[in-house]
């Protein structure tokens, strides 16, 4: 059976292992082992997962599976200063996808954005990136084409922006 927990600072360790077991098979075939490597410690070195929860407002979620951690999201409210819930991040064990845990994560997201008020559920998702279709089916709806530049090497993230209407 699925479980959530809310995360704190002593579960970046869980955190950080689920990001370097799930980025090479999310973005391997979109992204160089470089801008992986470079992009895993600009988002998810200890530093960063302390600003996105004590400066940004980030709240993070842990989904298990018989005490088995499968995976996690980071979601904001009050993103941009408008009624709308960021989902930053979601990412499952490769082996623990199929089974739900993201789905039940999003639905999770999503009744919190409705108790806090939120009119809809924003996220970015690379263009190539396979779970693409997964928000889609659930109800996201690309709303404009992103590129942003990640400042070195000439790294940058080519994404969608997603909608859920709630």
């Amino acid at each position: 059976m699925l479980s959530l927990s809310e995360a704190t600072f002593t579960d970046f360790k869980t955190i950080q292992d689920i990001a370097t077991k799930t980025w090479p098979v999310t973005y391997g075939s979109i992204l160089s082992k470089e801008q992986i490597h470079y992009m895993l410690d600009l988002f998810y070195s200890e530093k960063a997962l302390l600003e996105n929860l004590n400066q940004k407002g980030h709240l993070f979620l842990l989904v298990e599976e018989d005490g088995v951690c499968l995976g996690f999201a980071s979601y904001e409210h009050r993103y941009l200063n408008q009624e709308v819930t960021r989902l930053h991040k979601i990412y499952l064990l490769p082996e623990a996808q199929g089974k739900g845990a993201g789905k039940f994560l999003i639905d999770t997201i999503e009744n919190l954005a409705r108790q806090n008020h939120s009119v809809a559920i924003s996220l970015n998702v690379n263009k190539f990136n396979k779970a693409l279709s997964f928000y889609k089916k659930i109800g996201f709806e690309i709303v404009a084409e992103e590129d942003i530049e990640l400042g070195y090497g000439g790294y940058k993230m080519e994404d969608y922006k997603m909608e859920k209407a709630l």
